[in-house]
């Protein structure tokens, strides 16, 4: 999908791909960083504290950046259906660009909350020591874990008053619409519920920490048993079924990746 994006100008100068590319940049990498993390607790290596820090402050702030892109897409879906004679000024690619950018912003903000924490308790010889790289290996307080479930809850509280206000803008639009305009505002509503279904996703992803955190303190090897199975519970299966319903979903996109899937075959053969 990434690759048939970026070699077709057609998707590069509207909002809604270019906010797609940004969730199937940011979940590729997650699926990443995660298999990274998942075969470095399996195989028991040890890493300098220091590189886990940096791959677990990055790894966290990406896991915020697709809900957050997810409601930008659905703000967009909103002033394309509610507000269309704004829409080229209000969804240009200079606005989308802008909106990228306040999405890491928002998304760096409660990670560098929670490991200024970690920061602040350390001695600077800790850095350099080795031990297994996980998420979990930062919260040296009890606070931290209430303070992080604090930040997630009221990020999901807001978007999802973003996602019920624009339903029920669009569906006030629905009902007054006739004819293509009523089949238009009909399939807005149907991608506002699936970016919500989405969202649930992503929250389902972020209830592994907290799991897996209680059982980090009960047992080590039960621990491993448990983040393996979130691993494909709560990660791969989130992230792939996300992308994969809006892409295959969106028609325009879903016919190019039938033609290039269509020459792939014709050159194997």
């Amino acid at each position: 999908m990434i690759v048939t994006i970026f070699k077709n100008d057609c998707f590069h100068a509207v909002a809604c791909y270019i906010l797609f590319t940004v969730i199937l940049h940011s979940d590729s990498f997650i699926l990443l960083m995660n298999d990274i993390l998942m075969i470095l607790m399996q195989s028991q290596i040890t890493i300098p504290v220091w590189l886990c820090v940096i791959i677990c402050i990055v790894t966290v702030m990406y896991m915020l950046v697709t809900p957050l892109t997810l409601t930008a897409m659905i703000l967009e879906r909103y002033v394309a259906i509610c507000m269309p004679l704004r829409y080229e000024e209000l969804c240009s690619t200079h606005r989308s660009v802008h909106c990228i950018l306040i999405i890491h912003t928002l998304s760096l903000f409660p990670c560098m909350v929670d490991y200024s924490i970690f920061f602040a308790s350390v001695e600077q010889n800790v850095y350099k020591q080795q031990q297994l790289c996980s998420l979990q290996t930062f919260i040296i307080h009890r606070g931290q874990g209430h303070l992080k479930s604090a930040l997630h809850q009221f990020y999901f509280l807001v978007m999802c008053i973003v996602i019920a206000f624009c339903y029920f803008k669009i569906l006030k639009v629905a009902k007054t619409a006739a004819g293509e305009d009523k089949e238009s505002t009909s399939k807005a509503l149907r991608t506002v519920a699936l970016h919500a279904f989405q969202l649930l996703l992503c929250l389902i992803q972020l209830w592994s920490p907290f799991i897996e955190a209680a059982v980090f303190h009960i047992d080590l090897k039960m621990f491993v048993t448990v983040r393996f199975i979130n691993y494909f519970c709560s990660n791969i299966t989130p992230r792939c079924l996300s992308s994969l319903i809006s892409g295959f979903r969106d028609d325009k996109l879903f016919h190019v990746l039938k033609k290039n899937m269509f020459f792939l075959q014709k050159l194997k053969e």
